[in-house]
């Protein structure tokens, strides 16, 4: 195994859904994901719902903000709600308490796209992700993206 799957691998053990994609899964995924909209993206700075989105934004993955309090984020327009935003995406990650985040997950999964849909650190929707999973969607949940995306070899072929 090498040492970025060995990295998630450690970060999926401390994740409550022991379900989570396995660490190939999670390497795969981002490989390929280049849109991502950001569900309860913050405006404030010291939250992780500003600075996880951001730090993807200057990855260079399209960032979209969808906070009904703001007109833009990152250089970009933010949408009221997912619905709102009617671009192809291929990453829903979602900064939403767990009793809000069924909600959105259920959204995500109607989307045509079939985009990843990703719950970051402490939210669940267990029902929604069994969901998901059965249709053979890749559902994250209580699992931060930014510790994955570093956790990777930024030098591996195909990853940025």
């Amino acid at each position: 195994m090498t040492d970025d799957l060995q990295r998630l691998e450690r970060l999926r053990a401390l994740s409550g859904d022991p379900e989570n994609p396995s660490a190939d899964e999670l390497r795969e995924m981002m490989r390929y994901v280049r849109t991502i909209a950001v569900v309860g993206a913050s405006r404030d700075p010291m939250k992780a719902a500003r600075r996880v989105p951001s730090y993807m934004a200057a990855k260079g993955y399209e960032t979209i903000g969808i906070n009904p309090h703001a007109e833009r984020m990152w250089g970009r327009p933010a949408y009221n709600s997912l619905e709102d935003y009617q671009a192809p995406v291929d990453l829903v990650v979602v900064f939403r308490p767990s009793d809000e985040a069924s909600r959105v997950a259920k959204v995500a999964l109607l989307r045509a796209e079939g985009p990843t849909i990703w719950l970051q650190e402490g939210i669940f929707a267990p029902h929604e992700a069994r969901e998901a999973r059965d249709r053979g969607t890749l559902f994250v949940q209580d699992l931060c993206l930014y510790r994955v995306h570093r956790a990777l070899d930024e030098n591996a072929p195909g990853y940025r």
